[in-house]
């Protein structure tokens, strides 16, 4: 019965739920057991709080904390995870820092409090970078988080942890966060869907950022109408974030479920040759691209112009770093890894006038980036410049060949969707000859969150990659250079 529920679709457990034919405790125990039969190869939920869990779950049995209850996004109970950056109460919450190991917050993220009002249950933590700054999931309080495809493997960063417990059928739905890919890179190195949504279309609830749309909350499934559900669950107005939309008449799910083929996509590798991507990447994801085709859409090579994107991004980046750092770096710099010194050092070297020409670029970037959607109906591109790497390094060595120069250079094919301030999808494309999961990453123009959701679900039905889903961890090596 335990491995029957865990390997349940989010879909078909609320649905499940829903008709009381099983109950929010039968997925906690079944949930639990799972993740003791995986954690000790991944690594991925260091905190559990299944005595929380419960509780809740016997509320909903009992009738209590359901004014939710047939509102779309509703979960009935079903268990999820929550990245470590975001708080809940009563649970320890490090944001994968030394200086805050002990820290147990006695309030909840706005964000997790939506998601508890719609029926969602919070078992487990995920793993993060610290302060989610990293393509790998690593910290000095709770180590390193592995690939279920290969555990010697990465799994992306920083929503590492949640891509894996979704992978691995711990949980059914996982909370995430993305600012230069953190939802979409784990993803494709995982082989589940990350969604970076639209600025506003989730509540950032305490951030200091508020008015920056760089950093974003989400949500990661295994399948599209998984992710469309628990994108249900997150959307919608919240007073504590000024940015914050309306959540859509139409639900997100049923929009996935209604999803009729687009009529034409741009699909470009790299960008025209503007981006490193590595060959069989380039390979496997215009194969998977041209899936499209069968359903009868145009697929066209084109790309915008990139400009100076990289700098531009590193500039704006550091300048979020800033406002989110400085304070730390001045009174706990010995505990703080490199890569956060590095990024907020550079934001406090730069002048007005570079952020000014990074604004003006950014603009530049997006206008291009905007008219290609005179013509086109969606943007497809690979989701990760190579697949899973090292589990012990920071980041690729090198892309296409080329020597990396900064923990951030192989994100770029993310931070430039980050930059327009639109959303994008991840969706696995395939496998390469070792073995490592690719991934597309499927955008649109803004608050385009139904058509894109619409087109990867269409592209997983063709494909069929989620139905591999979960898998048990698997031991591996490092494939060669």
């Amino acid at each position: 019965m335990s491995e029957e529920l865990t390997r349940m679709t989010a879909t078909e457990a609320v649905s499940r739920l829903r008709k009381g034919e099983i109950s929010p405790l039968d997925l906690i125990d079944a949930a639990e057991a799972r993740i003791a039969a995986v954690e000790p190869a991944v690594n991925a939920l260091p905190t559990l709080c299944l005595d929380r869990a419960r509780e809740h779950a016997r509320a909903l049995m009992n009738g209590r904390r359901r004014e939710a209850e047939g509102e779309p996004g509703w979960l009935a109970g079903l268990p999820v995870s929550i990245k470590d950056l975001t708080d809940v109460a009563g649970v320890r919450t490090t944001y994968g820092s030394p200086i805050f190991r002990d820290h147990v917050p006695v309030k909840s993220h706005p964000l997790v409090e939506r998601i508890e009002r719609k029926g969602g249950i919070v078992i487990a933590k995920s793993n993060t970078p610290e302060f989610g700054a990293g393509g790998s999931t690593f910290n000095e309080v709770f180590g390193r988080t592995r690939n279920p495809w290969n555990t010697s493997l990465t799994c992306g960063g920083s929503t590492g942890g949640g891509a894996v417990s979704v992978a691995t059928g711990e949980v059914w739905l996982a909370h995430g966060s993305d600012h230069g890919g953190s939802l979409r890179r784990p993803g494709t190195y995982c082989s589940v869907v990350g969604l970076r949504p639209s600025p506003g279309r989730v509540t950032r609830g305490t951030s200091n950022n508020l008015f920056s749309p760089l950093s974003v909350q989400g949500p990661m499934a295994r399948n599209i109408p998984d992710l469309a559900l628990f994108l249900d669950t997150m959307a919608g107005v919240c007073n504590l974030d000024p940015l914050t939309l309306e959540a859509p008449t139409l639900p997100f799910a049923r929009t996935v479920a209604e999803a009729r083929p687009p009529r034409r996509l741009a699909f470009s590798a790299n960008y025209n040759g503007q981006m490193g991507v590595d060959r069989e990447t380039r390979e496997i994801c215009e194969k998977a691209a041209r899936r499209f085709e069968a359903l009868g859409c145009e697929v066209e090579e084109f790309a915008p112009d990139l400009g100076p994107l990289e700098d531009v991004f590193m500039v704006l980046r550091s300048q979020h770093f800033v406002v989110d750092r400085e304070l730390q770096l001045q009174t706990h710099r010995d505990l703080l890894k490199s890569d956060i010194i590095w990024n907020t050092e550079k934001g406090l070297g730069q002048t007005p006038s570079q952020l000014a020409w990074a604004e003006r670029e950014r603009a530049a970037f997006y206008r291009r980036y905007a008219a290609m959607f005179d013509r086109f109906d969606i943007f497809i591109t690979p989701s990760a410049a190579t697949p899973a790497f090292d589990v012990n390094l920071r980041h690729p060595e090198t892309v296409d060949g080329k020597k990396l120069t900064n923990y951030m250079a192989a994100s770029m094919l993310n931070a430039a969707i980050t930059l327009t301030g639109c959303p994008a999808v991840a969706v696995p494309a395939g496998f390469d000859q070792w073995g490592r999961p690719v991934g597309l990453q499927i955008s649109g123009g803004p608050r385009s969150e139904a058509a894109i959701l619409g087109a990867a679900a269409l592209l997983e039905g063709v494909m069929g990659l989620d139905r591999l889903l979960p898998i048990d961890p698997r031991t591996g090596t490092v494939p060669p250079g």
